[in-house]
């Protein structure tokens, strides 16, 4: 089952048969002082260098949230979004708890996009999957519900069929346009959440044959080297069936991981895309390195 997400000119393609699609994560105010204070004042500048960093980066999908305390989100999604589809053509991912805010942004945006996100309570149900189905975009479905977020994998999978089920039959979006977050939870609050996640991750793909995503971040929270573990953490997940990830597009370790696990479970073929990025990598060095004793030479 194949998730297809477009721009106004270009089409991504989530699936287990394609290479893991990697939606940046950065365009987020959660945690930065300085960007809160920016946004607040109107000011998107730093917006312009998340995205070129990201994109060059090696991300396929950017997400954006305007979550900024004392901000109007939804005039800042409008101008985000604007912003952002003026300097890439990479589709985007809307991030909002508001509705609101989503409508707004899914009426600026030109193509189809992935909407993050949607949990199995009746009340978020009914509020967003109507706007999903009337912009015609993707979401995602976070399985906990008003009583809980569960720790069984058989749970947060009875969940996620539930959002499907009323996704599909009750609104008419397509089974492949609804992707499942299986809940990643840090683990230095507790070492065991992990596999239980990669459990539901194979559960959800076994059982209902959906896509699914995660905040990459979230596992690594609080714990130092958080690089590292994120970089082990995610091929572990795709090996289970992961097939995208909301992840710091900006990280070389991270992205070279990802890629790695393309090749090795044979995502890649002939590893041309791991051989593009090494060369260009080191195509990258030559640059800066040439730089550097042009300047020392002056």
């Amino acid at each position: 089952m194949d998730t297809v997400l477009r721009s106004r000119s270009r089409e991504v393609v989530i699936g287990p048969s394609h290479q893991f699609c990697i939606i940046g994560e950065r365009i987020n105010p959660t945690g930065r002082k300085i960007f809160q204070q920016q946004l607040r004042a109107g000011d998107l500048s730093r917006v312009e260098i998340d995205v070129d960093q990201q994109v060059a980066g090696g991300a396929m999908v950017l997400d954006i949230n305007m979550g900024a305390p004392l901000a109007d989100e939804a005039d800042l999604m409008v101008r985000a979004v604007t912003l952002v589809q003026a300097r890439t053509d990479l589709p985007l991912c809307l991030d909002s708890s508001i509705v609101e805010v989503l409508e707004a942004g899914l009426a600026a945006y030109e193509g189809k996009a992935l909407v993050n996100s949607v949990t199995a309570e009746d009340e978020r149900l009914a509020a967003i999957l109507p706007l999903v189905r009337r912009h015609g975009a993707a979401v995602i479905g976070l399985p906990n519900d008003e009583e809980e977020i569960p720790e069984e994998p058989r749970r947060r999978l009875d969940l996620a069929r539930k959002i499907l089920d009323v996704a599909t039959a009750d609104y008419g979006i397509p089974a492949e346009d609804v992707i499942i977050d299986p809940l990643a939870m840090p683990v230095g609050a507790d070492t065991t959440v992990v596999g239980k996640t990669l459990e539901t991750i194979a559960l959800l793909r076994s059982e209902l044959g959906v896509n699914t995503t995660l905040g990459a971040s979230n596992v690594s929270f609080g714990m130092p080297d958080r690089g590292s573990i994120g970089a082990a953490f995610l091929p572990m997940a795709i090996a289970a069936g992961l097939t995208s990830a909301i992840m710091d597009a900006r990280s070389p370790q991270l992205v070279r991981s990802v890629r790695a696990a393309d090749l090795l479970l044979d995502r890649d073929p002939w590893g041309a895309a791991w051989i593009a990025a090494h060369r260009a990598e080191q195509a990258e060095q030559a640059a800066q390195a040439a730089q550097a004793g042009q300047a020392a030479a002056r």
